[in-house]
């Protein structure tokens, strides 16, 4: 998976918008006012931080300790970040946005 790629999908969403507060080399994708995915543009591999249920990020980390890690940079109880090296497939690297985009749809408007 490539970046144009996760771009273009999180675009693909609802109500999203595409920003950069933290300089040029970080897209932060947001719906409702909030951050649902941080996309740093200069990283190897790939990488990208999703938020996530507490309970569901310790599984995923147990489960690909050297792909899915606590959020760099977040809080590492809420948001994990996904290092894609392979281990996971498109399908699943799409999943935990979508799940994320979904934890931010339920919450209360910012």
């Amino acid at each position: 998976m490539y970046i144009d790629e996760v771009r273009d999908f999180a675009l693909s969403l609802p109500d999203v918008e595409e920003t950069t507060p933290f300089g040029p080399d970080v897209i932060v994708f947001k719906t409702k006012g909030k951050m649902f995915l941080l996309l740093p543009l200069n990283t190897e591999p790939l990488q990208f931080n999703v938020k996530c249920d507490p309970e569901r990020a310790i599984q995923l980390r147990d489960q690909y300790p050297r792909t899915v890690l606590p959020g760099y940079h977040m809080n590492k109880q809420h948001w994990n970040t996904i290092v894609v090296n392979g281990t996971l497939s498109n399908e699943n690297l799409l999943q935990c946005i979508t799940d994320s985009y979904s934890l931010i749809q339920k919450g209360k408007k910012k």
